[in-house]
């Protein structure tokens, strides 16, 4: 089945859209004006479309080539307002920065805690050897009644790699003028971390020439999963 079958535009200027889109701090507009001045015409509203449509399709096809993640989850939730009212984010890294998952949900109680693990566990193939949280109880109900033989952590500080890694979640939300509503969010967030994982590439813990490499291998692994 063609992916691009009765679209106006070519697979090349969608998929580097797409990528425009999710890679860096752009809105819907920001990414217009950067293909029109490659003299590439094209509304933000089919550009709108073009992300929605094809982030879903690029995301699992970059998680069935995914090599996994590592074997200690940091977990962490942070509120996010839509429509006025409050939600929260509940987003799971591991050691190298990578995100395991995220998930939006009404509540932060001990049911939405253990729906978030479930979803985790599921969608990684298995549990991890230790997981670091906060202290909020809700974790330690998830943690006792589905992973009692995994290591739990709540020592102070040991879980600031899951709270920096919502930064990036809140600049986004600031690009857009906030999500509008869960679906929206949900979808965008689940491609944001795809897209960001590939080219999570640690450029300060390695040489230049090391992460030129790496950044060619990203490059190649995004290709296949526009083709």
């Amino acid at each position: 089945m063609n992916t691009y079958k009765r679209h106006r535009f070519p697979p090349d200027i969608i998929s580097y859209a797409v990528w425009l889109y999710y890679r860096f701090n752009l809105s819907h507009r920001d990414v217009e004006d950067l293909l029109a001045e490659r003299g590439i015409i094209v509304s933000r509203e089919a550009i709108r479309l073009w992300c929605i449509k094809f982030g879903a399709i690029y995301t699992r096809r970059l998680k069935r080539k995914h090599l996994g993640y590592g074997d200690t989850f940091y977990i962490g939730e942070v509120f996010v307002k839509i429509n006025g009212k409050q939600h929260y984010l509940w987003r799971a890294v591991d050691q190298d920065g990578e995100v395991a998952d995220v998930y939006l949900q009404a509540k932060r109680d001990g049911t939405a805690a253990k729906r978030f693990f479930r979803r985790l566990l599921r969608n990684n193939g298995g549990e991890p050897r230790k997981i670091v949280t906060d202290k909020l109880r809700s974790y330690g109900v998830a943690h006792r009644e589905l992973i009692p033989e995994t290591i739990h952590s709540t020592k102070q500080y040991e879980n600031n790699r899951a709270e920096q890694s919502h930064e990036a979640t809140r600049v986004r939300e600031r690009v857009m003028r906030k999500f509008k509503s869960t679906g929206q969010a949900q979808r965008f967030l689940v491609a944001h971390a795809s897209v960001s994982n590939l080219f999570n590439l640690c450029r300060h813990k390695v040489r230049a020439e090391h992460y030129r490499d790496l950044r060619v291998s990203a490059f190649a692994e995004w290709s296949k999963a526009v083709a």
